[in-house]
């Protein structure tokens, strides 16, 4: 799968109910995700349409890239939308990118609105108790913190708050939306430092780990032993080819080490 649509796929999840609660101050307790009549308009899809408690349609448009052209590119989704329903739209861009776009067209009389992420302050969403929105911070204004500073406390927050199985989930999420900001190395630099961490400092590290993984995880990383290292990644749940990825073996080797 394209790492486009992996993204993407993943964004849409998350995005729909914590960015439309905590940014547009839009509660979605009664959506609807609407067929393609909604989304198709020439060879383009729109990313996210969903008709809310049956009173307007909300259309999300997530863009990682500056487009000049981006106001006409939402004016032919409006038409569409409008071709298939009388209800109220509400159009918004969600924008990864480090450029501002224009959100109008003078000459129609037409304007939407673009929310840029890099503006939100990242305390809105890492504050709150779920897991989604946290998870979304890595997307927002840091501020004077470092990223990595930042990026630690996402993964300590989550760490914190969920089981290990729902963990690995949502680090695999944080992993590929960080790529929109091209922050995937701060990623691994932070989980890394939750590595190094002493791991009775927080309890609930031990939740599906046993205390002797955590502490032979822990020194294996800090000797810098690769064998020790893949194993303790495998007994944590990593598959043989994310291992892979992430210690640039192939995958006979990891399998080899893992059996010996």
């Amino acid at each position: 799968m394209k790492k486009d649509t992996i993204t993407k796929e993943l964004i849409k999840k998350i995005i729909i109910k914590d960015i439309s609660k905590y940014i547009l101050g839009i509660e979605l307790d009664d959506i609807e995700f609407l067929n393609e009549e909604y989304q198709r308009i020439e060879s383009r899809r729109a990313d996210i349409v969903v008709k809310v408690q049956n009173e307007y349609i909300l259309h999300l448009e997530l863009q990682s890239s500056y487009d000049s052209k981006m106001a006409y590119r939402m004016c032919r989704y409006w038409l569409d939308i409008r071709e298939v329903t009388n209800l109220p739209i509400k159009q918004y861009v969600i924008n990864f990118s480090n450029k501002n776009m224009r959100n109008y067209i003078a000459e129609f009389g037409y304007n939407f609105n673009i929310i840029n992420m890099k503006e939100i302050d990242c305390d809105i969403l890492l504050n709150t108790n779920s897991p989604d929105a946290i998870v979304l911070s890595i997307l927002c204004d840091f501020k004077d913190y470092n990223p990595i500073d930042v990026t630690s406390k996402i993964l300590v927050k989550l760490k914190n708050m969920l089981q290990e199985e729902e963990f690995r989930k949502y680090f695999l999420i944080l992993e590929e939306i960080s790529g929109l900001r091209d922050l995937k190395e701060v990623v691994k630099e932070a989980e890394m430092r939750l590595m190094d961490i002493t791991f009775e400092d927080y309890p609930s590290y031990e939740i599906g780990m046993e205390k002797g993984l955590q502490k032979g995880l822990q020194k294996g990383l800090q000797k810098g032993e690769e064998r020790g290292k893949i194993k303790a990644f495998y007994e944590l749940g990593f598959d043989i080819k994310e291992i892979s990825k992430r210690v640039n073996k192939p995958e006979e080797e990891i399998i080899t080490i893992i059996r010996s």
